[in-house]
């Protein structure tokens, strides 16, 4: 063989291989490429049908890289999996379902991207109309936590029960629930109110701390890394608690199985807009009962503040997408249609300072008169502390509640107590 002849043979061979190389880059790039944003969401029906509609949507585009979306995996708790999840490596670019305590464990462990710090985020929170919701949300100094909802905790009322007693309106004082609950309690009709959701630590976002919220006008129960609910306010709300079951005006020990709004047993209770829709079904003619009312308070404050049970999304630090991330939730977000869909899917008012003045939220919500009532709430609630001992610092709250009914220790010993146990968590 010529010598430029095997030249010319070996220059094809080496060409080809080099080809062939690139191809085989240039294909591990277009898989790198197309790598989808990965999102967990709560596992729960209504908000997957939103996130399918959403999804679905953004994924028409070309231009968009995909979203693909999955339920937060199986655990005792979303907080649990989402820490499995960091633990092996496998978690996603973003995730809803995040509350603030949550999020403050996160941020301790430097888990969180500041959203506060992404291309166009004023411009989002303006859209949205959430200027005075998201100072509450920050995490020293951080906004790791994008709300997605505000659940205000309020009491759903029996007016059908309530008239009975020559009420037309809602009681908003602890005198009037003293004096309903006596005139229950001498006709052997039940109780007046369900005062307490439970026994387990989260029960407390639905009775002392949206109670103190109100009696306090939003003051938090936990500043500058210390408790701060032993407070003569505090006192005042826990002495209103214990005085309810001192006098056998309620019970500790409703069962999960009943539902005691519902038959009658009490007259309130705390319910969520998450209920509207099983009342729809299971309660018709009672939901047409139903009216709203706030947190009571010593003196009837026509606008007391009250807890938000909310939650929002994040975005972990270790996404690859952060900027298509982000693209994606600015589109959803920023869309008011959006919000819409997702109050008529999930029947929870989505983390909008214009619910009753935005034509697209009222035409909606004057057809739903208890979704309508909830929402004048959203205002006034603001979410549970940002710490990284939620789940300690309400158990205490919850033996603190159970020593004044069963011990009887006064309300400021049991506060005391309480307050001392927070402090040691946070390290005073």
């Amino acid at each position: 063989m010529k010598v430029s002849t095997l030249a010319k043979w070996t220059a094809s061979i080496l060409l080809a291989t080099v080809i062939s190389g690139c191809d085989k880059d240039d294909e591990k790039t277009a898989q790198a490429d197309a790598t989808p944003i990965k999102m967990w969401v709560a596992p729960n029906e209504n908000e997957e049908a939103f996130w399918n509609a959403m999804v679905t949507e953004w994924n028409n585009s070309p231009q968009h890289r995909k979203v693909e979306f999955t339920t937060i995996p199986a655990a005792s708790s979303s907080e649990e999996a989402i820490m499995n999840a960091l633990a092996s490596g496998t978690e996603p670019d973003i995730s809803s379902n995040v509350f603030i305590g949550f999020a403050s464990q996160l941020n301790e462990m430097d888990q969180l991207v500041d959203l506060a710090k992404l291309p166009n985020y004023p411009q989002l929170i303006d859209t949205r109309n959430m200027g005075e919701i998201v100072p509450a949300w920050e995490i020293k100094g951080q906004t790791n936590v994008l709300p997605i909802y505000i659940n205000p905790i309020v009491y759903w009322w029996r007016m059908d029960l309530l008239k009975k007693y020559g009420y037309e309106k809602v009681p908003t004082t602890y005198q009037d629930i003293y004096t309903l609950s006596q005139r229950r309690a001498d006709d052997k009709s039940g109780y007046a109110i369900q005062l307490t959701a439970g026994k387990n630590w989260w029960d407390r976002w639905f009775d002392f701390i949206p109670l103190y919220y109100a009696q306090t006008n939003g003051q938090a129960y936990i500043a500058d890394n210390k408790a701060q609910y032993n407070s003569s306010q505090g006192e005042t709300v826990l002495a209103f608690m214990t005085k309810i079951f001192a006098n056998k005006w309620s019970s500790y020990d409703f069962t999960a199985a009943d539902d005691p709004l519902a038959t009658g047993q009490v007259m309130a209770s705390v319910r969520g807009p998450w209920d509207i829709a099983r009342y729809r079904k299971q309660y018709p003619a009672i939901l047409e009962t139903i009216q709203i009312g706030p947190m009571v308070t010593v003196d009837g404050h026509p606008q007391p503040h009250t807890l938000a049970d909310s939650k929002g999304v994040v975005m972990f630090k270790s996404s690859k997408h952060q900027t298509e991330a982000w693209e994606f939730i600015q589109w959803v977000f920023s869309n008011p249609e959006h919000d819409l869909k997702w109050l008529e899917l999930t029947g929870m008012p989505p983390a909008r300072g214009d619910l009753l003045t935005n034509n697209l939220f009222t035409a909606y919500l004057d057809r739903s008169p208890v979704e309508k009532q909830i929402a004048a709430h959203v205002a006034n609630a603001q979410p549970p502390a940002a710490t990284t001992k939620t789940t300690e610092i309400q158990r205490s709250m919850t033996q603190m509640i159970e020593r004044t009914i069963f011990s009887g220790m006064t309300p400021i010993d049991a506060l005391n107590q309480s307050a001392a146990e927070t402090d040691k968590l946070l390290g005073q």
